[in-house]
């Protein structure tokens, strides 16, 4: 019993990481991304907004070069995987003993349909990532999405930068 219990939590649990994968990679749930990106929550992106990511990435340099490695890529996914698992389990363990009960289970407020999981767009890098160089590609890109010039890009600007690219080159991945 015990055995079926666990298999089935560990199934729920990897479910609910490819439904978060795939959500984080769809076009439809650009606002949603971009609404995670913006911070003070005013509707539009600053270029430090923009740009946080890369505090995020120097995190993953593990030895510090700027360089962020494969194997350094590889252990911070791994890392943010073991993250997320705990945090799922959590949030099944609706009585905090460390068990997940066939109630807790059942009652899992994320009971949705299997989601297919979604192809990743663009092609998925292996090699070793220069932060720097990374970083300056960024702010040549924010600049250009920023139509207006005022620091700042709105939905209107994002979703008109995207569907550039989509006609210039339409295999380009459309997730910034």
């Amino acid at each position: 019993m015990k055995t079926i219990v666990t298999a089935a939590c560990t199934a729920a649990l990897l479910l609910t990481a490819g439904v978060a994968a795939a959500q984080q990679t769809t076009p439809q749930n650009a606002p949603a991304r971009m609404a995670r990106v913006d911070a003070d929550r005013d509707g539009r992106l600053s270029q430090a907004e923009y740009l946080a990511r890369f505090d995020r990435m120097a995190a993953m340099d593990a030895n510090g070069d700027g360089v962020v490695s494969a194997d350094e890529r590889r252990a911070a996914m791994q890392a943010r995987r073991g993250q997320q698992r705990t945090a799922a389990f959590d949030r099944l363990d609706a009585d905090k003993d460390g068990v997940i009960s066939r109630a807790e289970f059942e009652a899992r407020p994320d009971r949705a349909p299997r989601a297919r999981m979604m192809r990743r767009q663009g092609p998925r890098r292996g090699g070793d990532l220069n932060l720097a160089q990374a970083r300056e590609r960024a702010v040549q890109a924010f600049a250009r999405m920023d139509r207006d010039g005022d620091g700042y890009v709105s939905a209107d600007e994002r979703r008109q930068s995207r569907q550039e690219r989509r006609q210039a080159s339409p295999a380009a991945p459309v997730s910034q």
